[in-house]
C-alpha cells in the first residue's frame, strides 16, 4: 500500500489542529460546485447540529417499515374494485332481518307497513338481548314512546321490534298486538297525528345523518300530544336512529323524552344464537367457536362488529356455503372502503377518515385537530369555529375505527383492520378528484407539524400516494419536496419514496428516479435532489437492495469537482449501516478509495467512512440486533468487519489531508466508545490496530507515537491508549 510523500513518521508538530478552514459557513446554499474544504468542514461541524435530523430520519424509517409491512402483507387488500363474494341477502332497514316473507308488502293508508308473522318471528325468536334491555322495556311500557339510538347495523331495529312486541303483550293488547313500520317518522310531529291502527306497535326508523334527524328537535314540544294519542289508541312507538337523532331530541325539554342508548351486542353471540338456537351444550358451542376461529369468522366480526354481519354469516353457515370465503369477503378492505364512501360523502366524516388514515395510532386529539383543518379546506369559510364533535359520531359514521387507551389512558385512533388506512388513502386519492388538491396541501402542512410522529406519518401517507400513481405524484409534489430548502421536507420525500419503492410493482421506477437525481447537475436545486436520493437509498430501500443503494450513493458522490453532495452521501451511508448493511457499504468504500491517491473520489469515500465511524448508534425499530446504543456500529461490529474496517482506517490515516480527522475519530474510539461497548471491545480494537500496524509503510510508527502521546496527555491521560500502546510495542515486530 502506497502513502503520500508527505506522510512521514509523525513528530510532535503533527498534532491534529482540527478540520480545514472553510471559505463559508457550512450548509449555505449556492449554485456551482462546492469546494473540498467547504464540504469537509460542513461534514465535521454539521454533525452535531444534524443529530436531531438523523434521529428524525431513523424514526421516520421505522414507521415507514411498519407501514410497508402492512402494505406488503396482503397486496390484494389494496386493490380497489374487488367484488364482495356474497350479495344475495336482504336486510330489513339495515337491522337483523336476513330474508323476506316472499309476498308483496301491504300498506295501510300509505303510512304504515305491517310486519308479517314470519318477519316478527325472524326478529324475535333468536333475539339476543342487549345490555339494559329490561330498563328500555320499562321505559316504553310507562311512556309509550321510546327514542332508541345506536350505531347503524347494531341491531337497533330488531331491538325495537322486540321491545314493541313485549310491551304490547305485557300491556294486554287485544289480539297480541301487531307491529307496524311507520314509513314517515316525521309524521308524528304533525298536529293531530294519531296511530292509524289501535292496539299496535310502531317502529319508526329515522335515517342516519343530520338530514334525517332534522325536525326531531321539536319532539319535546310535541311529546305530550304524541304520547296522549298513543295512550288513547293503546299503542307504543319506538323511534330508532343514530347519533344525530340522539342529539336532536336532547334540545330544550329533552329531559322529558324517554331515551335509551343501545349497547351493541356481541356479534359472535348473535351468530351462535342464529346457528345453535337457544339450545346447544358447552361442547357444541366450543366446536362452533373453533370452527369460526379457524374460518376467520371471529377475526372478521372483530373488525366488522355490526350485528347484521353476524346474521349474514349465520345464513351462510345454515345454507352450507363456504363460511371462510364469506368471512374473507367481509374483511376485504377495498369493499369496506368503497361501501363506506358510497354512504358517507359529507366533508366532516371524510375528513376524519382521511386524518385517521394518515395518522393512525396517534392520539385522538392529534387526529381530530388534523381532521378539523382538512374539513376547513373542503368547506366554505365559516364566521366562527365549527361545532364539530368527531368522537360523538364515531359509532355511527366511523364504525371501522376504534379508540384504544394507551398506557396513560389517553385514546389512540386505530382502524379495526390494519389495511384500511392505506385503502382509504388510495380510494380518496383516485376517486375524489375535487379533493386531491386540498389533500396535497393538507399533507404538506402536516409535514411542518411540531410532533415528529405526525410528520413521519404524513410522509408515509405520501408514499402510499406515490405508489398509486408514481408519475403523477413525482411531478405533482415529490420532486418539489425533494428539492426543497427545508431538510425535513426533503426527508419527507425520502420517506415517501422508500414506502413506494417497498412495493415490487413500483420499486424499479423509484430506483430509476433516484439514479436520475443522483447524476444531476451542480446547481443548488440539483444538489439537493442528489442529496435526497442518497438519503432515500440509505433507508428502507437500502435494506432490501443494498447493492443498488450503494450504486445510488456512488452516483451522488462521483460528481467531478462538486463536493456539495458529500454530507448527504455520508449520512446515507450511516443510515445504511443502521439498516444492517455494513458489508456492502464497506465494500463500496474500499472500491471507491482503491486508487489511494489524492483524487476527489478517494478523499470523499474515506471522509464518508470516517463520518460513519464517528456516529454512535441509536436504537430504532428495524435496526441491527447487535448494535450497542451510543457506540458506532463499525466498532461494536468488530471483529465481523475487521478486515474491511482495518484497511479503511489505514487508508484514512495514510492521507496527510485526512490525518487530523482520522486521529480525532480514532481517539474517540479509544477513550469514549471502547468502554461503552462492553467487555471485549477494547481487545477487539487492539486486534484492529495490530492489523493496521502490520501493513507496509509508516503505520506502526504512527500508531505507536500517537498512542504514547494520548497515554501521557497532561490534561487527559488515556489508560486505554496506554494499554493499546503496550500491546503494539510488545507484540508487533
Amino acid at each position: 500500500m502506497s502513502e503520500e510523500a508527505t506522510a512521514e513518521p509523525p513528530s510532535p508538530s503533527d498534532a491534529p489542529t482540527g478540520a480545514p478552514e472553510g471559505e463559508r459557513p457550512g450548509g449555505a446554499e449556492q449554485d456551482g460546485p462546492v469546494s473540498e474544504s467547504e464540504a469537509l468542514r460542513s461534514l465535521q461541524e454539521g454533525a452535531a447540529a444534524e443529530d436531531a435530523e438523523r434521529s428524525e430520519a431513523l424514526k421516520a424509517g421505522a414507521i415507514a417499515d411498519l407501514i410497508a409491512q402492512r402494505l406488503n402483507a396482503d397486496a390484494s387488500g389494496t386493490r380497489i374494485g374487488t367484488l364482495a363474494l356474497f350479495n344475495d341477502t336482504v336486510s330489513f332497514g339495515g337491522g337483523f332481518h336476513s330474508g323476506g316473507s316472499g309476498r308483496p308488502p301491504r300498506r295501510d293508508g300509505g303510512s304504515v307497513l305491517p310486519l308479517t308473522g314470519t318477519e316478527l318471528a325472524d326478529h324475535t325468536e333468536l333475539f339476543v338481548e342487549p345490555e339494559g334491555y329490561g330498563s328500555a322495556l320499562g321505559l316504553l311500557r310507562e311512556r309509550h314512546l321510546l327514542v332508541l339510538t345506536g350505531p347503524s347495523g347494531s341491531g337497533r331495529e330488531a331491538a325495537g321490534v322486540n321491545l314493541l312486541a313485549e310491551a304490547l303483550v305485557l300491556g294486554g293488547a287485544e289480539g297480541g298486538g301487531i307491529c307496524h313500520r311507520l314509513l314517515d317518522p316525521a309524521a308524528v310531529l304533525a298536529p293531530g297525528w294519531e296511530p292509524p291502527v289501535e292496539n299496535s306497535g310502531y317502529l319508526a326508523l329515522v335515517e342516519d345523518g343530520p338530514t334525517g334527524a332534522r325536525g326531531f328537535e321539536a319532539l319535546p314540544r310535541h311529546l305530550h300530544a304524541v304520547v296522549a294519542a298513543l295512550r288513547a289508541r293503546g299503542c307504543c312507538l319506538v323511534l330508532t336512529g343514530g347519533q344525530d337523532l340522539a342529539v336532536a331530541v336532547r334540545g330544550d325539554g329533552g329531559e322529558t323524552v324517554a331515551t335509551h342508548a343501545l349497547t351493541p351486542v356481541d356479534p359472535l353471540a348473535v351468530l351462535e344464537r342464529r346457528v345453535l338456537g337457544h339450545g346447544g351444550g358447552p361442547e357444541e358451542h366450543a366446536a362452533l367457536r373453533a370452527r369460526l376461529t379457524a374460518g376467520g369468522v371471529v377475526a372478521a366480526l372483530r373488525e366488522m362488529p355490526a350485528a347484521r354481519h353476524a346474521v349474514r354469516l349465520a345464513a351462510d353457515i345454515a345454507a352450507g356455503r363456504d363460511v371462510a370465503a364469506a368471512a374473507a369477503a367481509l374483511r376485504d378492505p377495498s369493499e369496506q372502503v368503497r361501501t363506506w364512501f358510497d354512504r358517507h360523502r359529507n366533508p366532516e366524516a371524510v375528513a376524519f377518515a382521511l386524518a385517521a388514515a394518515v395518522l393512525e395510532d396517534s392520539g385522538y386529539l392529534t387526529v381530530a385537530e388534523a381532521a378539523v383543518k382538512l374539513r376547513a379546506a373542503l368547506t366554505a369559510p365559516e364566521p366562527a369555529p365549527p361545532d364539530v364533535r368527531f368522537r360523538d359520531r364515531l359509532g355511527d359514521e366511523q364504525q371501522w375505527i376504534r379508540l384504544d387507551p394507551d398506557a396513560l389512558g389517553q385514546p389512540r385512533v386505530r382502524f379495526r383492520n390494519p389495511m384500511l388506512g392505506q385503502v382509504v388513502l388510495v380510494y380518496a386519492w383516485t376517486g375524489l378528484d375535487g379533493w386531491r388538491e386540498p389533500l396535497i396541501t393538507w399533507l404538506r402542512r402536516l409535514l411542518d407539524h411540531g410532533d415528529l410522529e405526525v410528520r413521519a406519518r404524513a410522509a408515509v401517507a405520501a408514499g402510499v400516494l406515490v405508489w398509486v400513481d408514481h408519475h403523477y405524484a413525482v411531478h405533482r409534489f415529490v420532486t418539489a419536496w425533494a428539492a426543497g430548502e427545508s431538510w425535513p421536507l426533503r426527508q419527507a420525500a425520502a420517506t415517501a419514496l422508500g414506502v413506494a419503492g417497498s412495493r415490487a410493482d413500483s420499486a424499479e421506477a423509484v430506483w430509476e428516479l433516484l439514479h436520475g437525481w443522483a447524476r444531476g447537475g451542480s446547481s443548488a436545486r440539483q444538489r439537493r435532489l442528489a442529496g435526497t436520493a442518497a438519503n432515500t437509498a440509505g433507508g428502507l430501500l437500502g435494506r432490501a437492495a443494498p447493492r443498488r443503494a450503494v450504486a445510488v450513493l456512488r452516483d451522488a458522490l462521483d460528481r467531478d469537482d462538486d463536493w456539495g453532495t458529500l454530507p448527504s452521501v455520508a449520512w446515507g451511508g450511516v443510515h445504511l449501516l443502521h439498516q444492517g448493511q455494513a458489508g456492502p457499504l464497506l465494500d463500496a468504500y474500499l472500491e471507491w478509495s482503491e486508487p489511494q491517491d489524492l483524487s476527489p473520489m478517494v478523499v470523499k469515500s474515506l471522509s464518508a467512512f470516517l463520518f460513519a465511524a464517528s456516529r454512535p448508534y441509536e436504537t430504532t425499530a428495524g435496526g441491527p440486533a447487535d448494535g450497542v446504543p451510543g457506540v458506532p456500529l463499525l466498532l461494536s461490529g468488530l471483529p465481523a468487519h475487521r478486515r474491511a474496517v482495518g484497511e479503511l482506517w489505514a487508508r484514512a490515516l495514510a492521507r496527510r489531508s485526512m490525518q487530523d480527522t482520522a486521529l480525532l475519530a480514532l481517539r474517540d474510539w479509544i477513550d469514549v466508545y471502547a468502554d461503552r461497548g462492553g467487555p471485549g471491545t477494547l481487545d477487539a480494537l487492539g486486534d484492529l490496530l495490530r492489523d493496521v500496524a502490520r501493513r507496509p509503510g509508516s503505520h506502526h510508527e504512527r500508531l505507536v507515537w500517537w498512542l504514547d502521546k494520548w497515554a501521557h496527555d497532561r490534561e487527559r491521560p488515556s489508560r486505554n491508549a496506554a494499554r493499546l500502546h503496550r500491546r503494539l510495542t510488545g507484540r508487533t515486530t
